[in-house]
């Protein structure tokens, strides 16, 4: 697919709204959809067809960067199979100055093809990347070490391979930390975690894959009221979406389930949920659908491409 068509006027109000002057770091969304993107392969219905056959992209994949302006620093939650978009549009919207690295780190949640893929970008074939930083849990650090091609990004150096722990608070420099949150997930070939993002004066959470709230052994109403965003799972809106697959065997809090949930929040910490990594069938990837416009009505909101958070 083409890169997203960007202009240089939307990249320039997007930057001065929310960037601008300021010297905050924030927190700037590259990506909604799940795994396999909007459009999506081999989809044959009206949610694809039409995106298709404009060669046009209706939303990447699920990530989020970090940037800090004072240290020029940048950092992307998850490498996705849209890491060339994405890339592309984080240097439009803060280029990297002369001498900075590619990318200051990546922070990978797990082993599913949408949220490491993108890592291929980084070796010999296409950027020949030099040492950036992966943090990575155990499990998935054992998993690109001992499986092609990833163990060649190991062993050429285009990437070095960080340990994170659950739990333990990682100082990204003096302004911004991040926790890694174990979640209860599909853990085939890796485990599964969720990052809190701590900035001077904010904080998010990020939690874009996880089976079914009740499954956690926390309580997802306390870490979202202990941040002032959050981005969470949405993969479907309802079980009804997959008539030919059982949902069993790919489970996800519904975004029908989380507002039942969600609904008696407070009115700050509804408004703070931003569900993210929406299915090709999830009808509220379309701003004037039912589904969509229910909800906002319940004081929730869809994560949208390019919006920007100063953390």
């Amino acid at each position: 697919m083409p890169l997203p068509l960007l202009t240089k006027l939307t990249t320039f109000l997007v930057f001065l709204t929310y960037a601008g002057n300021s010297t905050d770091p924030f927190i700037v969304v590259l990506g909604i959809a799940q795994d396999g993107g909007y459009p999506h392969a081999g989809c044959k219905k009206e949610c694809c067809t039409d995106l298709f056959e404009s060669r046009k992209t209706g939303a990447m994949v699920s990530c989020l960067a970090i940037i800090d302006p004072e240290t020029k620093q940048r950092w992307i939650l998850d490498c996705t199979p849209d890491f060339p978009q994405q890339l592309a549009i984080l240097e439009k919207l803060y280029p990297r100055p002369k001498g900075h690295p590619l990318i200051d780190g990546i922070f990978l949640t797990h082993a599913h093809i949408g949220h490491y893929s993108g890592l291929i970008h980084l070796g010999r074939e296409v950027i020949g990347a030099k040492s950036i930083p992966v943090h990575v849990m155990p499990r998935m650090k054992g998993f690109l070490q001992t499986n092609g091609p990833w163990d060649q990004l190991v062993r050429l150096s285009n990437i070095t391979l960080k340990d994170l722990q659950a739990g333990r608070i990682i100082k990204l420099n003096d302004r911004i930390k991040i926790e890694a949150i174990t979640v209860p997930h599909r853990d085939e070939y890796s485990e599964t975690v969720g990052f809190r993002v701590i900035g001077p004066r904010k904080s998010i959470l990020f939690i874009p894959d996880i089976d079914k709230w009740e499954k956690w052994d926390l309580q997802i109403e306390t870490l979202i009221g202990e941040v002032e965003r959050s981005y969470l799972d949405g993969t479907f809106f309802s079980s009804s979406e997959l008539p030919n697959r059982s949902i069993e065997e790919i489970p996800h809090p519904l975004i029908q389930q989380s507002i039942q949930r969600f609904i008696k929040l407070p009115d700050r910490v509804r408004n703070s949920i931003h569900f993210i990594h929406l299915n090709h069938t999830n009808p509220a990837l379309r701003k004037t659908t039912p589904e969509n416009r229910l909800i906002r009505r319940a004081g929730m909101q869809i994560a949208k491409e390019l919006d920007i958070f100063n953390l």
